[in-house]
């Protein structure tokens, strides 16, 4: 498994209505490349947001970056929607389970 962490924080004056829009067509095309596995987003009480997404191989992940349409996101999140962001990756992360039983 290969992991994606995105931390950002917005900008105060985005277009919020402009930025849940393309933010939901660019989840549907993730959920639709090869090698998705989950995604899910957090928002913290002081604004920042973190988005994991975990996908097979990092392969598949860098795929996804390359996409047309998501590097037109990208380029458009940097010019008018992020204040600030950062990218964490991470291939074949430890993992620890609990199931409670019952």
């Amino acid at each position: 498994m290969y992991l994606v962490v995105f931390r950002n924080r917005k900008r105060a004056d985005i277009d919020q209505a402009a930025y849940s829009a393309e933010a939901a067509r660019m989840e549907a095309m993730a959920r639709q490349q090869p090698g998705f596995l989950s995604f899910k987003s957090y928002a913290a009480d002081d604004g920042e947001v973190i988005a994991l997404s975990e996908w097979e191989s990092e392969g598949a992940a860098r795929n996804w970056g390359r996409v047309a349409e998501h590097r037109v996101a990208q380029a458009r999140g940097r010019e008018a929607y992020y204040a600030d962001y950062t990218l964490f990756t991470c291939d074949n992360p430890r993992i620890h389970r609990f199931m409670a039983q019952g």
